[in-house]
Parts: structure tokens; sequence; C-alpha cells
């Protein structure tokens, strides 16, 4: 996710796949942080960079320089491992890398030694660039395939990184608001969904591969489609006047997100709820799908019931960036369950939110700052450096 204001900071900013990591960069170099505590694990100064990617939390980071020396072309990725403070394996393109995202897909293959079964990683490694993108094992950096796109000058896309449903979202209009979803593992086009009238702005896959929020340039209908189908499931107003959506997250789940989180040029925060119901009286129905339950109704963009605002979180206009890192659901009894979830923000003025939200049957929802800090200037505690 990288920055468009050079008033701020932050170059770039990402959590890794179970966001229990993020990454940050400035002109100087990029750091590494431990999204539970807070603490800085690595930091590395010497350039500026526009993509630092990590994957999960292991060693590897896969960045792009910003072109400011020669050594960080936007048009080299590097695979960097953090552990020996050294790259690993560089990838020249033509033209400038807009985004990179990483995965793993782990199989148990029997064997009859001693030790019946041997895990194995099968990984990918995908770059964008402004009309093409490739997609590469990166156990081996063999190239399994090319994807011709419409031009995408912000380098959209979104991934999730499943075991089963690992699909990749791309924007397939310059003119409308329409998706590209793409098998990484099978290689092949999964579906394209018609999302927004307006070009996209902002996209997001559930982890699990379930669910795709798109966000157009308006700004002001966040829209939800389940992808196996290719239909809509819900429909969301974030707000009456436009405004850029910076961030789209869904909440992690190993079946159904819970709630999706979106920033905004407005320095609000948006949670919209999924799976949590805050009215016991709405008749629904369900369907089964791949072993899960999901809603048979769609809701309606005007409906205020399952949206909730935090509003000047960031100053208006700062780009921001927030993840749902935890969901928790208490019942007990039916009149006060309730759906509690850990959000963390990172704004590109170079602060880290952490905040407690929650709610209840009753509609009634409550933020909390839980802590608060300066990413620029927090000294590292036996953190590698270089």
């Amino acid at each position: 996710m990288a920055n468009q204001s050079s008033s701020c900071p932050i170059l770039c900013a990402s959590f890794n796949q179970d966001n229990s990591g993020f990454a940050i960069s400035t002109k100087d170099g990029f750091k590494i942080f431990d999204s539970n505590t807070g603490r800085l694990c690595y930091e590395r100064s010497f350039g500026a960079f526009i993509i630092v990617e990590m994957l999960y939390s292991s060693s590897l980071l896969a960045i792009v320089g910003a072109g400011e020396q020669p050594s960080l072309s936007p048009r080299r990725l590097c695979l960097f491992n953090t552990a020996t403070g050294a790259p690993l394996r560089e990838l020249p393109f033509l033209t400038s890398i807009l985004a990179v995202r990483l995965n793993r897909k782990r199989h148990l293959i029997e064997r009859r030694t001693v030790i019946p079964l041997l895990s194995t990683f099968h990984r990918r490694l995908l770059v964008v660039l402004q009309e093409n993108t490739y997609i590469y094992d990166s156990n081996s950096l063999a190239m399994l395939d090319t994807i011709d796109t419409v031009p995408n000058l912000k380098g959209l896309c979104a991934f999730s990184p499943s075991l089963d449903g690992c699909f990749l979202a791309l924007p397939a209009s310059t003119t409308k608001g329409a998706v590209l979803v793409y098998n990484v593992m099978e290689l092949q086009s999964h579906c394209e969904i018609d999302a927004h009238r307006s070009p996209l702005a902002a996209i997001a896959l559930s982890s699990n591969g379930t669910y795709i929020a798109t966000a157009s340039e308006q700004g002001t209908i966040i829209r939800v489609h389940l992808v196996s189908e290719a239909t809509k499931s819900y429909s969301f107003r974030r707000g009456t006047y436009p405004s850029t959506i910076f961030s789209l997250s869904f909440a992690p789940s190993l079946q159904l997100p819970d709630i999706l989180a979106a920033t905004s040029s407005s320095g609000s925060v948006h949670i919209f709820s999924l799976g949590f119901d805050t009215n016991q009286s709405r008749s629904k129905k369900s369907i089964s799908f791949p072993g899960l339950i999901l809603p048979d109704y769609v809701n309606h963009a005007l409906d205020p019931a399952h949206r909730h605002v935090l509003h000047n979180a960031v100053s208006a206009g700062v780009r921001s960036y927030a993840v749902v890192r935890k969901v928790d659901k208490a019942a007990d009894s039916p009149e006060f369950a309730t759906c509690r979830a850990v959000v963390s923000l990172i704004a590109y003025n170079g602060y880290f939110q952490e905040y407690a939200f929650s709610i209840n049957n009753q509609n009634e929802s409550s933020w909390s700052l839980e802590r608060e800090f300066n990413l620029l200037t927090l000294v590292s505690d036996g953190a590698e450096t270089s």
C-alpha cells in the first residue's frame, strides 16, 4: 500500500498475511514490527523503498526500491533475508513494480518412513505491473503465468493466501468497477464481477477467499460479493459525500469473516458487520456452501444497522491503513451477546493506533483507544539493525 502524499514520512505500510506483524518504510529504510506487542523487531537503513512485503513472520521479505538511488530501482524486485541481512534473489522488470504479494500453501505428503508425514510448502509470488501481473513459484522463481490486465496505474490488487481459496483480484476495466478474480493455484480465471459503475479505488479479499469487498472512486458505497457465486451478499453505505477509500480489510476467520474495516480520506474508520446479527427479530434464511453457512439475503446500502464509525481517527486527508486483528464473541445471553474486535491502524504521518471495538445485539457500539505510539521514533529493544 504505497503512499501518494509526499508530505507524509511513511512511503508504504503493509501487514503480513495473518496481521501478526507489519512493515513500514521511509526515505531512510524500512522497519518490521510485532503487531501484538508493538516491538520493533528489525530495521534496515539503506535507502527508500516503495514496497516491503512480509511472508507471515518468516525472515523473507519482498522489497522494491523507490528509485532515489541507482541500486534501488523501482523496476527491480529483491527477495531479502532478514536473518542474514543479505538479498537472496533479484528479479528485473521493464516497468515499475506497483504491488507484490506472497503466500505459501502447505501439503502433507505420506512417506513410508519413520516420519509418516512430510510438510512441504508451495509458495506463490505475485508481481503487479501497470499492464501485466506475473505469477511465480517463489521456491524456484519459475514463472508460472502472466495475466494481461487493463492499465492499473495504482497497482490495485487483493490476494487471499488461504489453503483452498487462493484468489487474486485485479481491476478488469478502466471505465467501471469490474473485478477479475483469478485462481492462483489452478492458474485460471475464476470469474469477473461488475461491482460499481465507476472505476475501483480499493479491493480486499477475505483470508479464506470467500468474500471480496470493493469500493469505487466515489467511495460512498462498499459492496461485498461471494466469490464462489460472483453474487452480491452485502451493500453498505459509507457516507453521503464522496471520499477516497484508502483501505479495506476483513477480519481474520477460519470460516466466515465477521466484520469489514475501511479507512478513508475523511479521517474516519468504518466497521461493517457481516456475520454478527444485531437484529435478532429479522428473519433470515441460510444456505450451505463448502461446509459453511452463508446468508441468503442482501443487506441494503441505506440500512445503517451494520455500520459503525470512529470519526477523526486521523487528520482528514492523511492516508491510513486499518486491519481487524482479532474478533471474539461472547453470548452469555441472547440479549447481551457481544462482538469484540481489535482494530489496528497505521497513519502515514507516522503513528500506530490500536482500538478495542465492541457491539451488542442492541446495535450499541463503542471504541476505546488501547495504545498509540510513534513508529518513527520508537527505539529498538534488541531488534536486529543494519
